[in-house]
């Protein structure tokens, strides 16, 4: 029997009203940090709090020229890329410029060249987990988002989540939502989330028999 279960898609216009819902959120979550908080290393690797908001303020405003420019930069290296224009957004603009900036992108539908409608909003939770867990801030996106995207992440190569999860199975215990073979990983859909697109913060709160096997992929 086939342990994965079907994937809780959302439809297009639930997607963007969620995408614009979430870059709300997230701007009232920052908008009130000092200095000291926005300085804070994230869950992201070598980003700040103040580089990821950098980071997510691009989502609605490069163009593929930019892009391009930027990648060529970075000697076609797409982390290097995404470090590299996060960091001068960050440092060309105020603080509360950029919680301006991820506001007036609640509207908009744009989004990065190449990329599909479920990847703004993937992005968007799992950037909200790398600044409030660090900062010790509750922040709490939609149950129906946080699976929504823990399904899309789970299959995406790009990511990485295929290789972490080989072998496994991941159970969501908020959802019920199930994916793959293999000794089983369970846990609060949105710490799974973490755990699948590589932030072993998110490890903590899982447990079962593939939990180590996790662990050693991550």
């Amino acid at each position: 029997m086939d342990p994965t279960s079907a994937d809780p898609t959302l439809d297009r216009a639930s997607i963007d009203a969620a995408v614009g819902a979430e870059r709300l959120a997230l701007a009232d979550l920052v908008a009130g940090l000092d200095d000291r908080q926005w300085a804070t290393p994230s869950l992201c690797g070598a980003w700040t709090v103040r580089d990821v908001i950098a980071h997510l303020c691009g989502t609605t405003r490069d163009s593929l020229g930019t892009i391009l420019v930027a990648a060529v930069r970075a000697r076609g290296s797409f982390d290097r890329m995404e470090v590299d224009r996060a960091a001068r957004r960050a440092a060309s603009h105020s603080t509360a410029d950029l919680v301006a900036m991820l506001r007036e992108s609640a509207g908009s539908q744009r989004r990065m060249p190449g990329s599909s409608p479920m990847d703004p909003l993937m992005d968007l939770v799992i950037h909200a987990q790398d600044v409030a867990r660090p900062l010790a801030l509750d922040h709490s996106s939609p149950p129906d988002v946080v699976t929504a995207s823990l399904a899309f992440v789970a299959t995406n190569r790009f990511m990485g989540a295929p290789k972490r999860l080989r072998g496994l199975r991941i159970v969501g215990s908020d959802s019920g939502w199930s994916h793959g073979h293999g000794p089983t990983v369970r846990g609060p859909d949105r710490d799974l989330l973490l755990a699948v697109s590589g932030r072993p913060a998110g490890l903590a709160a899982l447990s079962g028999p593939g939990l180590s096997r996790l662990t050693a992929q991550l």
